[in-house]
């Protein structure tokens, strides 16, 4: 029997318009590897590692939608970000430094 499971339009799209943005960060970073986080009602966040080390992230109104763009989008989706796949990020002085900062306090607000 066919599939006769029925698509939102506006699910569709989002998720059409996700995958354009996907597919341009994987092109500039010679291929992408993600995973998926649920955030509640706040949606989901599809966390990005290009093959180059980059990362970056996307936000999607549900895991739904966020699961339909990494499907269109054709690229590597892990279960968890784990060990192996963090492994592959490549960060910066920026990031060394905001994370040295959250570990001591941050910067006061006063």
């Amino acid at each position: 029997m066919a599939d006769t499971q029925q698509v939102d339009p506006k699910a569709e799209k989002k998720a059409a318009r996700l995958a354009r943005r996907i597919g341009g960060f994987a092109e500039e970073h010679g291929g992408a590897e993600g995973q998926v986080a649920y955030l509640g009602q706040r949606g989901a966040r599809i966390v990005l590692v290009g093959e180059d080390g980059a990362w970056g992230d996307v936000f999607a109104p549900s895991t739904d939608i966020a699961r339909m763009a990494v499907e269109k989008a054709g690229i590597t989706v892990h279960e968890e970000f784990d060990g192996e796949f963090a492994a592959k990020v490549r960060t910066g002085p920026y990031e060394w430094s905001r994370m040295a900062g959250i570990q001591v306090g941050g910067p006061s607000n006063g």
